[in-house]
């Protein structure tokens, strides 16, 4: 399908009156790129729980604002400069006020073919191995694989995980060191199912990824089927905090430090005595904190792995201690 990118760079004086404008002549589909957001945000970095802000976005506190308008058929398009060629001569006239600049006010168009951007990305997946048995490839790509080598192969869809993090390679390279032939494993937060396909590989008994993304449940299912592990592997919607009935001997969690530190208490719920936790997801920065949530949890740190900034954490469930 073919459409309209228009953008109007502006200042901050003019982003309400673009938008104003836009919207009395019926168009909504905007978009505001407005760089003392990404200001404000900044500033109130200790507030928020990510884990790094992207070198690109804080570039962008440096750049003007800019009004985008997504335009599916040329009468919108034409409306969308009608409005801002009206709102410009306003401005010239002096309806605003005088001195206030609303900036250029010169829409930039440029027009788009989705299916020229739809599959991109795919030209950037290719086939890797991500632990010393397990393959992971699209399905769209050919491998060739050792005798001992398991091929996981991957449609992440709607980009919930292709595997070439650190932080999923590292859980993979885990679980073959601490998962046993048979053990049942839960994947808390299973995203596209990498981790729960991986166990399965690795001869779980039973598997159960779940997730709170409808969209990754849909995604995790499919790929499932596509590694033939459906009679092992499940995904389902759920929140292991709370309303999942199962007991694993193993969990395996590859999400944000701060989600960790609440999930952990469930997770301990849902492991057997002696059972072991996978925890990643984690920057180094974030490792003590994390490690601290889950010593306090009642679990005993077996080790923490390092790759580039990222950690991996494995702990047990001690013998003794209650389900």
């Amino acid at each position: 399908m073919k459409y309209y990118q228009i953008d109007i760079e502006t200042t901050e004086a003019g982003i309400e009156a673009i938008v104003a404008k836009l919207m009395a002549a019926g168009i909504e589909n905007t978009v505001v790129a407005d760089p003392k957001d990404v200001a404000e945000l900044m500033e109130k970095k200790e507030s928020y729980a990510w884990d790094y802000v992207d070198d690109e976005v804080a570039a962008r506190m440096e750049e003007a604002p800019v009004v985008t308008v997504y335009a599916y058929e040329e009468a919108e398009r034409i409306a969308a400069e009608e409005a801002v060629a009206t709102l410009k001569e306003e401005a010239a006239a002096g309806i605003f006020g005088n001195g206030v600049d609303l900036g250029p006010l010169e829409p930039v168009v440029t027009e788009h073919d989705d299916s020229e951007w739809q599959d991109k990305w795919k030209e950037y997946f290719k086939p890797f191995r991500v632990s010393r048995h397990i393959i992971i490839k699209p399905s769209w790509e050919e491998v060739e694989a050792g005798p001992q080598d398991s091929v996981l192969e991957i449609d992440p869809g709607m980009a919930f995980g292709t595997g070439t993090h650190e932080t999923t390679s590292m859980c993979i390279e885990m679980m073959e060191d601490y998962q046993k032939v048979g053990d049942r494993v839960l994947d808390a937060g299973c995203g596209s199912g990498i981790l729960s396909i991986a166990a399965a590989f690795l001869g779980a008994g039973q598997v159960l990824g779940v997730d709170i993304d409808h969209d990754a449940v849909g995604v995790a299912r499919e790929n499932i089927r596509l590694n033939h592990v459906e009679d092992v592997a499940s995904a389902d919607y759920g929140d292991v905090t709370e309303g999942i009935d199962y007991q694993a001997d193993l969990v395996v969690a590859n999400l944000m430090a701060e989600l960790l530190c609440l999930v952990t208490p469930g997770i301990y719920r849902h492991l057997e005595p002696g059972g072991t936790y996978i925890s990643s997801g984690i920057l180094l920065e974030k490792e003590e904190m994390v490690a601290t949530a889950i010593r306090e949890a009642g679990f005993d740190l077996c080790e923490i792995r390092r790759k580039g900034e990222w950690c991996c954490i494995a702990a047990r469930k001690p013998e003794g201690a209650q389900a």
